[in-house]
C-alpha cells in the first residue's frame, strides 16, 4: 500500500459490500486505510448494488437500506462511490431508485465533501508487514483480530481516529496526531522503533498492546520489545494463555477505571506476557487476579486473591504519555465485547490523549463519525449504526436515533458564518464557546452531515 500511494494518481478500492459477520463500518474502514498512504488522491470506492455472497448472485439486488449504510460509511471516511452491475439486462430494477437517491445527493453535497484535511488526532496503526512475518497463516487471529477490536472500540467511544500505514511513521505523515495506537503491531524494524522514539520526543503519546515491537520486521522474535524503553517494561518469561477463568483486580480511584467504581474486579483477556518493571511504575489501575478453576464447581475460586502484578503500564514522558497492555485486550475486546473492556479502551485512549477533543458527540446510539475540512467549510459526518442486524447484516430498516450533541473544536481562526444539516437539508443554530462550536443535531435516520460555513 506504501508503493501505490507513493505511484498511483488515483486509486479505485473493489469493495462492493459486506457478508458474513462483516460490520458496516467495514466500508469506512477502507477509507481510512487507503488514504494513510494515498493522503488526499481521489479514492473511489466500487460497491455492488446486489449481495456479497460466495454463491454469486450476481443478478439480483441488495435491499436499499444495507446499500444506504455501506455508501454513507464509505463517504463519510472521505471515499467516493461508484456502482457496479453485473450485465446489461435489468432483471430486477429495485436498485435504480435508491442508487439515484445516493448520487443526487452526493452531487448536491459536492461542495462539502472536497475535504482537505482530516481533524482527527488520535490514529491507528495498521501493519501488512506485521500480518505477513509474524501473522503468516494465522493473521487474522494474530493480527487483524486486535485491530478490529481497536476499530470497534473507538467507533463506540465516538472518537475520531485516522489510520497510518507502518511504512509511513515519518514526521510529516504523524505530525497531526496527538496519539498513536499500535494493536499488536508486533514485526517492527529497528527504523520503524526509532521513528516511535522520535515521535514520542516531539510529543506525541502511544497506546501499545501485546507482542508490540517484540518482533523485528522479518518476524524474527527478539530478546526483548523494540519499544521496551518507552514501554518502561522488558519481557522476562513465555507468553501466557490461552487463559481460562483469569480476572483483573480494579485498584480504585483511578481514571482509567472511570464508569467501573462499582466493580471489584472485571474479566482478563486469554493471552498476556510475563513482563517487570525496568522503570518506577506508581500504583497500577489494574493488577492480575491468576487463572483458577472452572470445574468442578467445588473449585471455583480464586487461589490468590490479589497479586501487585500490573497488568497495564502507564508512563509520562514530558508532555507525552505511554499507555501499553501487556495482554490481548483487543483482540478479546473483538472476540467478546465486553463493555468493561470498551471503558478500559475508551478511558486509556483518552489519558493517552490529555487534550480536549476535536470532536465531541453525545447522544444515543452507536455511530461513526468524521470530522472534516474543506476550503470555506467543516462538515461532521454522523453514519447511525444502530441496527439489530450490525454486525450481522444486509440491514432490513433504519432505527432512528434522537437528539445528538456536538462540540467542534475550531482548526483556527476563522469564525462560523452559518451552519446547515445537508442529509435533512435544515438550518441548524451554533453557538461559539470558548474556541469551540456547539450545536445539536435533532435526529439521525442513517447518514446526517452537519456543515459549517466559515468566515
Amino acid at each position: 500500500m506504501a508503493g501505490i500511494g507513493e505511484l498511483a494518481p488515483m486509486m479505485v478500492a473493489d469493495r462492493q459490500g459486506r457478508r458474513g459477520l462483516t460490520p458496516p463500518w467495514a466500508a469506512g474502514k477502507h477509507g481510512r486505510e487507503y488514504r494513510a498512504t494515498m493522503g488526499n488522491k481521489a479514492v473511489t470506492m466500487l460497491f455492488s448494488v446486489g449481495p456479497e455472497e460466495p454463491h454469486r448472485w450476481k443478478d439480483s439486488v441488495q435491499v436499499e437500506p444495507e446499500i444506504r449504510i455501506w455508501v454513507a460509511d464509505a463517504i463519510a471516511q472521505g471515499m467516493r462511490p461508484w456502482f457496479c452491475k453485473f450485465g446489461g439486462v435489468l432483471h430486477d430494477k429495485r436498485w435504480l431508485e435508491p442508487v439515484e437517491r445516493l448520487f443526487t445527493w452526493h452531487h448536491r453535497s459536492e461542495k462539502y465533501l472536497r475535504n482537505t484535511r482530516n481533524l482527527a488526532r488520535v490514529a491507528v496503526v495498521y501493519s501488512q508487514q506485521t500480518a505477513h512475518f509474524y501473522g503468516g497463516p494465522q493473521a487474522q487471529q494474530k493480527v487483524e483480530d486486535h485491530l478490529l477490536g481497536m476499530y470497534q472500540a473507538l467507533i463506540e467511544s465516538r472518537i475520531p481516529f485516522e489510520m497510518v500505514h507502518d511504512r509511513l511513521l515519518d514526521e510529516d505523515h504523524l505530525r497531526p496526531f496527538r496519539l498513536l495506537i499500535l494493536p499488536n503491531i508486533a514485526a517492527m524494524s529497528s527504523q520503524q522503533c526509532e521513528q516511535i522514539r522520535q515521535y514520542i520526543q516531539r510529543g506525541g503519546s502511544i497506546l501499545a498492546t501485546f507482542e508490540t515491537s517484540l518482533y523485528d520486521e522479518w518476524g524474527e522474535k527478539r530478546a526483548d520489545f523494540g519499544l521496551a524503553d518507552l514501554f518502561g517494561v522488558s519481557v522476562t518469561g513465555m507468553r501466557q494463555g490461552p487463559m481460562l477463568n483469569a480476572y483483573l483486580r480494579l485498584e480504585h480511584p483511578h481514571p482509567i477505571l472511570a464508569g467501573l467504581e462499582d466493580a471489584p474486579r472485571i474479566i482478563h483477556g486469554v493471552n498476556r506476557l510475563n513482563v517487570t518493571p525496568r522503570e518506577h511504575f506508581a500504583r497500577p489501575p489494574m493488577t492480575l487476579i491468576p487463572p483458577y478453576p472452572d470445574l468442578p464447581m467445588e473449585e471455583v475460586y480464586p487461589r490468590q486473591e490479589r497479586t501487585d502484578t500490573a497488568e497495564l503500564y502507564l508512563r509520562e514522558l514530558g508532555p507525552s504519555r505511554v499507555a501499553y497492555f501487556n495482554w490481548d485486550i483487543d483482540r478479546t475486546f473483538w472476540e467478546v465485547l465486553a463493555p468493561d473492556h470498551l471503558k478500559i479502551l475508551a478511558n486509556t485512549i483518552r489519558w493517552a490523549c490529555n487534550e480536549e477533543p476535536p470532536l465531541a458527540v453525545e447522544g444515543p446510539g452507536v455511530l461513526d463519525i468524521a470530522y472534516w475540512q474543506q476550503a470555506d467549510s467543516l462538515t461532521v459526518h454522523l453514519v447511525n449504526l444502530t441496527n439489530p442486524m450490525m454486525m450481522k447484516g444486509p440491514f432490513r430498516e433504519f432505527f432512528p436515533v434522537g437528539e445528538q450533541r456536538v462540540r467542534m473544536r475550531l482548526p483556527d481562526a476563522r469564525r462560523p458564518i452559518s451552519a446547515k444539516l445537508l442529509v435533512s437539508e435544515r438550518p441548524v443554530q451554533v453557538r461559539q464557546v470558548n474556541g469551540a462550536i456547539e450545536t445539536t443535531v435533532p435526529s439521525i435516520r442513517d447518514h446526517e452531515v452537519l456543515a459549517v460555513e466559515l468566515r
